[in-house]
């Protein structure tokens, strides 16, 4: 169906391409929603967090009430989105809900998870390595406890690097469109596959027609395909994500502060604490998308 994501239909790219370049964030206050309980929000909270959410796909919540280490909090502030699903990942807790912080315990499998250390993570968007009816397209960070120094996040919409490519060049679209573009090696423990390899699109579209990408700026355990186009793409968006954009808007959460989005790119710096001040940060993923019409 033509619409704005088909390289064939410029005049509804260009028309939506306006929309969303006008309305999107320049500072991430602009994201960002005072709230009295993330639990329950009245109907100008709500209104407040679906307008950032139609302009940027994401917006940052932030209650200075509710600071403690309720895990039923990031849950419930879901829920008053659509966001229900819940991924239930590796190294989650048992209720699928992940509390990354960084692992103390001797051999523990968590250390060897960049997450769960205070190691810089690079861009990317959540489960790259999930396949297709495990997508992740909806994610909430909710901050516990901030890092002593360090642990920011820089935040870029997946409509806006979709815009700075087909604006560069349509071709980056089609390459990174195509089925068998990111392939993520299977996950080996000893001599058993513990994942299966996963390939597919970095651009792609959801039943709905939203545009869904699936990407990280890893250069280890991942296989780009090889061919020139898929290689100008490539480079085309490290470009961007390395450059001083003022799309690229950078967030320090801290606690009682949460992100809620559509999976945004998103990468985080290296940071540090110690026992008295540990970083904790609850992380859901989600099958849904937020549910942004009321």
């Amino acid at each position: 169906m033509p619409g704005p994501f088909d390289l064939a239909d410029a005049a509804a790219y260009q028309a939506w391409r306006e929309r969303k370049l006008n309305a999107y964030p320049r500072q991430v206050a602009e994201l960002i929603v005072a709230v009295a309980d993330p639990r329950h929000l009245c109907a100008d909270e709500r209104a407040a967090i679906l307008d950032r959410c139609r302009r940027a796909n994401m917006a940052i919540y932030a209650s200075t009430t509710h600071t403690g280490a309720d895990k039923d909090l990031p849950r419930r502030m879901g829920e008053q989105f659509g966001l229900v699903q819940l991924d239930h990942n590796l190294l989650a807790d048992e209720d699928a809900i992940s509390t990354l912080t960084v692992a103390q315990e001797a051999g523990s499998q968590r250390a060897d998870f960049i997450p769960y250390t205070n190691k810089p993570i690079r861009w990317h968007s959540d489960g790259y390595y999930n396949p297709p009816e495990r997508r992740i397209c909806g994610m909430i960070l909710h901050c516990v406890q901030d890092a002593e120094h360090g642990g920011e996040n820089r935040l870029l919409d997946h409509e806006i690097a979709y815009i700075l490519l087909r604006d560069e060049n349509p071709e980056h679209i089609r390459a990174l469109s195509a089925a068998d573009v990111m392939t993520i090696p299977p996950r080996m423990e000893g001599d058993t596959e513990a994942r299966a390899a996963e390939s597919g699109p970095v651009f792609s579209l959801l039943p709905n027609g939203a545009l869904h990408m699936r990407y990280t700026a890893r250069t280890k355990s991942i296989a780009w395909k090889d061919s020139p186009e898929t290689r100008a793409a490539v480079a085309a968006l490290e470009r961007i994500l390395v450059s001083d954009s003022p799309y690229i808007l950078q967030a320090r959460l801290k606690p009682g502060m949460g992100l809620i989005c559509n999976n945004v790119l998103h990468d985080r710096t290296g940071f540090s604490d110690s026992p008295a001040h540990k970083r904790i940060v609850f992380r859901a993923r989600y099958h849904d998308r937020m549910q942004l019409d009321d």
